[in-house]
């Protein structure tokens, strides 16, 4: 499965430069604010990991998350321009795409994506980051759950929101497209 592969790859890079950089799996743990337990699970690929995880490990590693991703840095200083479609795309839960708009750019603190999302009958994995967030929808519906409030978006509908409450999104009805913002600092 495609996916799995993409987690094993993305795992592989965190453990392969926290390792370079002579850390414990618990220091690495520690710093991002979780169970070394959990960490360790998905280091190893065992587990699918939060995109806002992707963002705090890089942080604590200084680096860029593009590279944890892709594994490559991105490259441009002054600007970067992605074709429609030509994005890194990668799939991180199922039913759940994201596709980075500015992965070649160089110190970048908004990270902008496209996410799609299928309608699923499960409620997502609630998450929570640093910074701020942007969500303003594209296509269909959406359902942004913050904390014990789902806030319902529909086309041209937007929000601006503190990440830190726990948060996911879902698709009501059909598959949806929404543009997320998300300040990194």
């Amino acid at each position: 499965m495609i996916m799995n592969e993409q987690i094993k790859q993305v795992a592989d890079r965190i453990r392969y430069l926290r390792e370079t950089l002579e850390m414990r799996p618990e220091q690495v743990a520690s710093a991002i604010g979780m169970d070394a337990e959990a960490y360790i699970r998905y280091e190893s690929g065992e587990k699918d990991i939060p995109v806002s995880m992707i963002y705090s490990v890089a942080s604590v590693l200084g680096i860029d998350p593009t590279e944890l991703l892709t594994g490559e840095r991105p490259r441009m200083n002054d600007y970067t321009v992605t074709r429609k479609g030509h994005g890194v795309g990668i799939e991180r839960f199922k039913g759940y795409a994201f596709e980075s708009l500015a992965y070649n750019y160089i110190g970048r603190s908004k990270e902008p994506m496209i996410v799609t999302i299928s309608p699923d009958d499960q409620r997502p994995q609630l998450v929570t980051h640093s910074g701020q967030e942007f969500n303003y929808v594209l296509e269909g519906r959406i359902g942004v759950i913050l904390g014990e409030k789902t806030i319902e978006l529909s086309e041209g509908d937007s929000i601006y929101f503190n990440p830190k409450i726990p948060h996911g999104q879902i698709a009501l009805g059909a598959t949806a497209r929404f543009l997320t913002v998300i300040d990194k600092e």
